[in-house]
Formats: structure tokens, C-alpha cells, sequence
């Protein structure tokens, strides 16, 4: 019985260094509010960029009808991967180092052709081999090392037992240099395959190869005396050699962005630097001296984080003047509005922003958040409908459910008020006050309805194990 427990935990090891290696296995949402997943970032307008980005790649790759959905990490390293056959993971560093649009559509590309190629499934099957493999070697080289240990102390059994030793540590090296070299495969069939699909939406794939030409000047010296059998992705200089060559083919290879696009990804990653970089670094981006429309964006943002909403809110306003249908200007001034407790005055921001950006169920939260804070209760059943609306479009946003129950609280409706409580922990991977406030619900609704069927459904789920 130790034995095997030993073998579990070598197996298990062994997955673990593939899969980080590679593409991680992140469950969500679940596993991100148990601290198991990527910390996640939502924003309505990097997201809709983010989509639009990918969507003709994954037309040309054959995936346009699965729903692969976007997702922001709240990570600053420029990195992206998939994780589940229907997600693409970004950090938001990827989105903020990329000067154009066209190296983060290059590394969507590439990721696209993970996805294309099913390399997830095909990486869970070369796992599950690896493991039988291992354990295999693993009883061998035991059953050496018992068989030497057990026949005295003689020289002879001392080399058997150094024999079983060598049995487990042979196998377990070569495997290892097998997966490895798997996955790297995985890698250069991923590049070749968003070559394709660049070329095949006629755009350039210079920018995914300058973006693999960066990351091989930043790992040259850590990969010198590199073992190139022990990593996981190809040798930085060869990768690069091989890209060049196959991109530079490309009839498209020095079409440049659509200036409108260059303008809207330049905002994004303005946006992202005001929301998750320090004051000062934002205003060393964007001097006051630098008085494009990212810049101004950035520095509005700041201004209102940290704390002059005045100064903020004219800044905002001017911008609104010159794109007076840009929603995210009144998303911003809401939000700022909001955040400095002043509800009832975000409430024409925000729906401004709402109808501007087709009714984008994020901004409805917000929206609803407003109207739950001004404490007026002629605003609940508009606050009801509108987040009902958003959380039947984003069903796992735990803000939207949060702040539903108060709002479900307000009209005196409680039992729908435990529901959204209970969908709201459920969401956080709070389990247990999941099905004590569902089993509550359950008292409040009529059997069969509806709202105690959801509440069942809670009451019954298993504690996820991811």
C-alpha cells in the first residue's frame, strides 16, 4: 500500500511539470475563486477588441461556432494559452506590451492553433501513456531494489539494488524527454497553423514573428547551455529561424494595421496602464506633454483612481466631446461617479454607456449597482429587470448576482433574494453557504417552481475537487 501512494505521488508529479509546462488545466470559474485558477480581469471594451481580434481566425480555422471565449488574466508577463478547448487566456501584459494590433492577433493566432489541432486532448492522452509507462518502470526498479535488499548485504546484491535504482531513474529521464519533445512539436505545428490562418484573413504575420524574435532576444541567455531536449517549447533561435522563413512567405507580410484599429488597441492598452500600473509610471507613458486620445484616456482614468474626481470627470467629459458615441467614456465616468459614492449621479452615464454599447450585460451590472445604491426604492424593479437581463447573459459575473439579492431584498422578495445570495457564493466556490442559503430558498419557493428547482440544483451539487 506505501508503494502504490509513492507511485500516485511520482505520477502526479510528473503531470503537474508537463502541463505547467505546456497548457495548463485551469477549470473556471471555480477553481479561480478557490485560488486554482488564473486570477481573472473584466472589462467590456478589451474583451469586444479581444473578440473582434480572433474572430476571423477562428473563422478560418474551423472553430467560428464553438464559442471560444476570451479571458484576462490578471497577470503583467506577456503570455497567452488555452486551457480547456474553449477558452483563450491573455494576460493583460500580453495586451499592454503589444504595440499594435498585430502581434497580440499573432499570438491569438498561434494559440488558435492549439485549438485547431487539438493539442489538449492529444497532451491529456500522451500524459495518461506516460503515467502507465512510469509506473511500469517504477514496479520493475522496485522489485529490483526488494529483490537486492532482501538477499543480504553481499556486493553483488548491493549492485542489484543499485540496478533497481537505475530501473526507475533510466525510464522516468526518458519519458520525460519524450513528452518534452512532444511538446514541443505541439509548438512549431501551432506556429505553422497561425501562419495559415493569418494569411488565409489576409493579414500579416510579421507581427507574431516580431513578438517571437523579442521573446528570443529576452531567453538568449537564459537557454545558453541549455539541454535542448529538456524544454518544452523549441529552442528559442531555431523557433525564430524556422518562423522567419515561413512568415516572410506570407503575400501579406508587410500589410499594415487599419489605423482605426491601431486607435482602439492604443486605448485599450492605455486603459489597461491607467487601471493596473502605479500613478507615476502611467503619467512616464503618457506625459502631459502627449495629448492623443490614449494618453488623455489613461490619464483621466488616473486621475479619477486616485482620488481627484473633479479634475477627472472634466477630463472625461472633454473626451466625450470629442466621441460622443464612444460608450466607454460614459462607462468610465459612471464607474468614477460610482466608486466615489455618488450612485445616483453615475445612473445617466450608465445608461448612456448601456445603450451605446448594446446593452453590454457588464456595464448593465454596473449599471444596476447604481441604481441598488442610491437607496431609492422607485429604482429596485428597474434594477431587477436590468440584472436579471445581465446575468442571464453572464451567468458566472458574481457581481451581477450580488447585486440582484439586495436588489430582490429592497422589494421584500426574499426567497429570490436567497437564490441570487446562494448563485452568487456558488460562484465564489463557497459551497457551504451555497446550500445553507439554497436550502433556505427552498422553504420560500412553491415545490416545482422554477426558483426552487435552481435552488435544489444547489443544494445538490458536489464541492468541486478541481
Amino acid at each position: 500500500m506505501l508503494l502504490q501512494i509513492a507511485l500516485r505521488k511520482k505520477a502526479t508529479a510528473l503531470t503537474a511539470l508537463v502541463t505547467a509546462a505546456a497548457i495548463a488545466l485551469l477549470p473556471m470559474p471555480a477553481a479561480q475563486a478557490q485560488g486554482k485558477g488564473p486570477p481573472v480581469l473584466r472589462d467590456t471594451e478589451t474583451e469586444q477588441l479581444l473578440r473582434e481580434y480572433t474572430r476571423p481566425i477562428l473563422r478560418a480555422a474551423g472553430l467560428e461556432k464553438q464559442n471560444i471565449q476570451m479571458v484576462i488574466v490578471n497577470e503583467g508577463s506577456f503570455n497567452a494559452f488555452v486551457a480547456d478547448g474553449r477558452r483563450i487566456f491573455v494576460n493583460y501584459g500580453a495586451i499592454l506590451q503589444s504595440e499594435t494590433p498585430n502581434q497580440i492577433i499573432g499570438v491569438l493566432a498561434h494559440e488558435t492553433g492549439h485549438l485547431a489541432g487539438g493539442h489538449l486532448s492529444k497532451l491529456r492522452e500522451q500524459l495518461a501513456t506516460a503515467q502507465t509507462q512510469m509506473i511500469i518502470a517504477m514496479l520493475l526498479g522496485a522489485g529490483a531494489m526488494v529483490a537486492g535488499t532482501t538477499r543480504g548485504s553481499s556486493s553483488g546484491n548491493n549492485g542489484l539494488a543499485n540496478a533497481g535504482a537505475a530501473a526507475i531513474a533510466g525510464p522516468q529521464e526518458m519519458i520525460r524527454r519524450t513528452l518534452l519533445s512532444y511538446q514541443r512539436q505541439q509548438e512549431e505545428n501551432a506556429d505553422r497553423a497561425g501562419v495559415k490562418f493569418l494569411t488565409a484573413t489576409q493579414q500579416s504575420p510579421k507581427g507574431m514573428y516580431e513578438t517571437f524574435k523579442r521573446f528570443t532576444s529576452e531567453s538568449l541567455f537564459a537557454a545558453r547551455g541549455a539541454d535542448p531536449y529538456l524544454q518544452s517549447h523549441p529552442m528559442p533561435a531555431e523557433r525564430v529561424a524556422s518562423l522567419q522563413e515561413l512568415a516572410s512567405s506570407s503575400p501579406y507580410w508587410d500589410k499594415k494595421d487599419d489605423p482605426a484599429l491601431q486607435l482602439r488597441h492604443d486605448m485599450v492598452r492605455a486603459k489597461i496602464s491607467a487601471f493596473m500600473e502605479r500613478p507615476e509610471t502611467v503619467y512616464r507613458r503618457y506625459p502631459q506633454t502627449n495629448d492623443s486620445m490614449p494618453a488623455r484616456y489613461a490619464r483621466a482614468i488616473s486621475t479619477y483612481l486616485h482620488g481627484d474626481l473633479r479634475s477627472a470627470l472634466a477630463q472625461i467629459d472633454a473626451l466625450i466631446q470629442v466621441q460622443p458615441n464612444n460608450p466607454y467614456f460614459y462607462e468610465v465616468r459612471g464607474q468614477a461617479l460610482l466608486e466615489s459614492g455618488k450612485p445616483a449621479e453615475a445612473i445617466p452615464a450608465l445608461r448612456k454607456a448601456v445603450q451605446l454599447s448594446n446593452n453590454s450585460p457588464l456595464i448593465e451590472m454596473l449599471l444596476g449597482q447604481a441604481l441598488v445604491g442610491t437607496d431609492n426604492k422607485a429604482y429596485t424593479d428597474d434594477a431587477v429587470r436590468i440584472l436579471r437581463a445581465a446575468v442571464a447573459r453572464e451567468p458566472e459575473a458574481v457581481l451581477g448576482y450580488t447585486q440582484l439579492a439586495m436588489a430582490y431584498g429592497r422589494k421584500g422578495d426574499y426567497a429570490e433574494a436567497d437564490l441570487a445570495s446562494a448563485q452568487a457564493a456558488y460562484l465564489r466556490g463557497d459551497n457551504k453557504t451555497a446550500r445553507e442559503l439554497a436550502t433556505r430558498a427552498k422553504t420560500r419557493f412553491a415545490v416545482g417552481t422554477p426558483g426552487w428547482v435552481k435552488a435544489d440544483d444547489i443544494v445538490a451539487a458536489k464541492p468541486s475537487r478541481n
